[in-house]
């Protein structure tokens, strides 16, 4: 193709590949912390390149704890992509969060426990700000993007990633409710914060599949209620980015490109040169 893509676009569960892309190519990576999920499919979408990752790989077959979201993200920082849509199921913790319903999340509460976290140490440390953690601007525009699909959707929301694989005890989910959680997934950390890390704009589309498990008068969530749910609402989330790719231009200035600019702690000069060489592509603006 050539051209640097304009949207990278992550599917999860239920998104495994994305209908409309045309002059697609398939590019395999191999970053310095490994292979991302799946090759990554890039296309035209509307006439304008984008490139779309299988977060769970060809199949489905990496578990959220799996998955090596350093890679993932890596390699669409590699592709020149400044912007990042995730696609991914989630529980409701609310009643007025409905199955069916899509929410754009302006918060994240990691209960994740195994997983790698961050592109630096080994020589190198970062305190990086992510206060807001998903981008303000282009979760404003893919909101945007779903009301014009008519989607029921909701405007921000706090979003508790669990470990997984396994769903909630009731017990669970009672508390994280008692927390104030809205919704719960278990792919959102660490990807949004290594998409800060990476300087990306990052947003997410959330698609309610069930109650969780703490609901009296609704059934526990089973695999069947997501992937039916998620079955439905395929085509919408597909023709909701479609819209987005239209509305980019209008996305107003945002800090998401400098995010690592004064998070240094360490002196450049005592940087390992194996670790500069690993994370060139992440830091060399600010070391050289």
């Amino acid at each position: 193709m050539g051209q640097v893509p304009i949207l990278g676009i992550i599917g999860g569960s239920g998104l495994y590949e994305f209908e409309g892309l045309t002059n697609t190519e398939t590019c395999e990576f191999d970053t310095p912390f490994g292979k991302p999920s799946a090759p990554i499919i890039l296309g035209e979408l509307k006439g304008k390149p984008v490139a779309f990752l299988a977060r769970h790989g060809i199949g489905h077959h990496l578990t959220p704890g799996e998955v090596n979201y350093r890679a993932n993200i890596y390699a669409l920082k590699a592709l020149g992509v400044r912007r990042v849509i995730s696609v991914s199921a989630c529980g409701s913790l609310r009643e007025d969060y409905a199955p069916g319903h899509i929410v754009v999340p302006d918060q994240i509460f990691d209960l994740t426990h195994k997983r790698q976290r961050t592109f630096f140490g080994k020589g190198i440390v970062n305190h990086i700000s992510v206060a807001n953690p998903f981008c303000k601007s282009l979760s404003a525009l893919l909101l945007s993007a779903l009301k014009e699909e008519k989607a029921k959707v909701h405007n921000g929301g706090t979003y508790i990633t669990i470990e997984g694989p396994r769903f909630s005890t009731k017990g669970e989910s009672n508390t994280y409710r008692s927390w104030g959680m809205s919704i719960i997934g278990m792919t959102a950390s660490p990807e949004v914060f290594l998409a800060r890390e990476a300087e990306l704009c990052y947003a997410t589309m959330a698609h309610v599949t069930d109650y969780d498990v703490w609901h009296a008068s609704e059934k526990p969530v089973t695999l069947d209620m997501v992937i039916r749910t998620l079955s439905k609402n395929t085509k919408l989330a597909q023709n909701a980015i479609s819209r987005l790719i239209d509305m980019l231009d209008q996305q107003k200035p945002c800090q998401c490109g400098s995010a690592l600019k004064d998070s240094f702690l360490t002196d450049p000069s005592v940087v390992p040169q194996e670790t500069r060489k690993k994370l060139d592509l992440l830091i060399n603006k600010y070391l050289d």
